[in-house]
């Protein structure tokens, strides 16, 4: 392949990861983004706010990574005395910590990669 390279350009991969179902993305560095934001903020709608997103959009997201895994990523509360909120659960720690593994694997696939090609 280094044969079609341009002498004076450097290349090396770029790419995303995510994981997917058929019915479509489980999760991804949005979503994971999302769960951390949820975690630290303890609400789906401030961390949809602190990553300029609709509440709508960050709802169907967390309803899709919940209905896609066998116990729920995040729970809801609805209002009352204390308003309500969301928390990150067991299994949505779980979640953000193993992608956060494989992401660090990706990088460093997408690394040795790059570096094959300018060999």
């Amino acid at each position: 392949m280094k044969a079609l390279f341009l002498p004076a350009k450097t290349y090396r991969l770029n790419g995303r990861l995510w994981l997917e179902t058929d019915d479509g993305r489980f999760l991804g560095i949005g979503r994971l983004e999302l769960l951390e934001q949820i975690a630290a903020l303890g609400s789906i709608s401030k961390a949809a706010q602190a990553m300029g997103m609709s509440y709508k959009r960050a709802w169907d997201l967390v309803s899709s990574m919940n209905a896609q895994a066998t116990s729920p990523l995040v729970a809801t509360q609805t209002g009352g005395a204390r308003g309500g909120g969301a928390v990150v659960t067991e299994a949505g720690q779980v979640a953000i910590t193993a992608f956060q593994e494989l992401q660090t694997r990706f990088q460093a696939f997408m690394t040795l990669e790059t570096q094959r090609l300018q060999e």
